[in-house]
């Protein structure tokens, strides 16, 4: 079944969409995400390369891409040289993601629906991209989330693989 103009998401507290919702000009999706640059392959260094972003996509309440916030907090080689306190990279990411939250006027966590989307920052994709899972020629079949690599597909129902 091809990926719906619009794909629903569903909120689930204390887990991977627990911070999505609506708010007063839109919806948003946020997280805090480690990632590696496109066309990364893993060898000697790939702790430097390793980076956690805290994200925070706005869209329009008919689920178009409006803006983005991504921020690097730091890379997994830095986390493990300080994985406690204020210098962690987890609680840098997490407290600027609190900021951005903070920031949306009318908040309020629950389930969305937005339009595939994509960009890039330090070459990293980040998105709802469709995608071909389906052998055979046809139209898209999924739709993944990145960095997150949270994927979603028929029914269409909003809730997602990983």
């Amino acid at each position: 079944m091809a990926v719906p103009e619009i794909v629903p998401i569903i909120h689930e507290p204390g887990y991977r969409t627990a911070t999505i919702g609506r708010y007063a000009q839109g919806q948003f999706l946020a997280s805090v995400t480690y990632a590696f640059p496109s066309g990364f392959s893993h060898g000697e260094g790939w702790e430097d390369q390793k980076r956690l972003y805290a994200v925070l996509h706005r869209f329009d309440p008919q689920g178009r891409h409006l803006h983005s916030d991504i921020w690097c907090s730091g890379t997994w080689a830095e986390q493990q040289r300080h994985p406690h306190g204020n210098d962690s990279v987890r609680v840098r990411a997490k407290a600027r993601l609190a900021e951005l939250l903070d920031g949306l006027p009318g908040l309020e966590y629950g389930d969305i629906a937005i339009r595939p989307f994509q960009l890039s920052v330090d070459g990293v994709l980040f998105g709802l991209v469709t995608e071909r899972h389906a052998e055979g020629d046809g139209e898209d079949d999924w739709a993944e989330l990145y960095p997150d690599r949270l994927g979603f597909s028929a029914p269409w129902d909003g809730t997602y693989d990983t």
